[in-house]
């Protein structure tokens, strides 16, 4: 049965209609397996932008840091999944956060599935060659954009017009909740810096 939850993600990426399907309505998809895609995409990440060719690599290793990297996938994807959330709640989805949570994990299959060949590919290519890594990466892209809005179509049981407003609208909730998550940050500064100053002055005071 565990093998059988490792292979659903390539029946998903391959037939993403009837494996969206599946994963909501014969529960085929697994949290556990959507936590190990998330963690395979983190390590592909840091992976690649730390030991790609020199041709298509840009960064500097010595500034990479791993935690950024965990916080620019994994901040995107909770975001991501809680704004699709508020949105289809106020938009008639039948999507549960666990389901859309699960199935913007499996979307990301494919960037899993590139990004280690593509690195391990980018050491052995000429300057002319290095377009096949942009190529290759790229259409890893298009694929979990694809994927991605098969599934929340499927998951929330919408037409193809209102998927697309949902993203869209969910991009924008997920900007405001930056922005309120900054702005609440920074009151929190500014009442903790306040509270410190007011204890300092009482301390010199007396």
């Amino acid at each position: 049965m565990k093998v059988e939850w490792l292979r659903f993600p390539l029946h998903v990426i391959v037939r993403p209609f009837d494996g969206f399907w599946d994963m909501k309505y014969e529960k085929k998809g697994k949290g556990l397996v959507a936590l190990l895609i998330l963690v395979l995409l983190i390590v592909a990440v840091i992976i690649q932008k730390q030991f790609s060719g020199f041709l298509v690599n840009f960064n500097d290793p010595r500034y990479l840091n791993s935690i950024d990297e965990f916080k620019y996938i994994l901040l995107p994807f909770v975001l991501w999944c809680l704004g699709n959330w508020s949105v289809t709640t106020l938009l008639d989805g039948e999507g549960r956060l666990k389901e859309i949570m699960i199935t913007t994990a499996y979307a990301l299959t494919p960037l899993v599935l590139i990004y280690y060949p593509t690195t391990l590919m980018s050491n052995f290519l000429t300057n002319e060659e290095s377009s096949f890594f942009y190529l290759l990466n790229s259409f890893a892209g298009l694929w979990f954009i694809w994927l991605l809005f098969v599934g929340m179509m499927t998951v929330h049981q919408y037409t193809a017009a209102k998927t697309i407003v949902t993203m869209l609208l969910t991009i924008v909730v997920m900007a405001i909740i930056v922005f309120l998550g900054m702005l609440v940050f920074s009151l929190i500064q500014q009442i903790i810096g306040f509270v410190y100053s007011i204890y300092y002055e009482l301390i010199f005071r007396n």
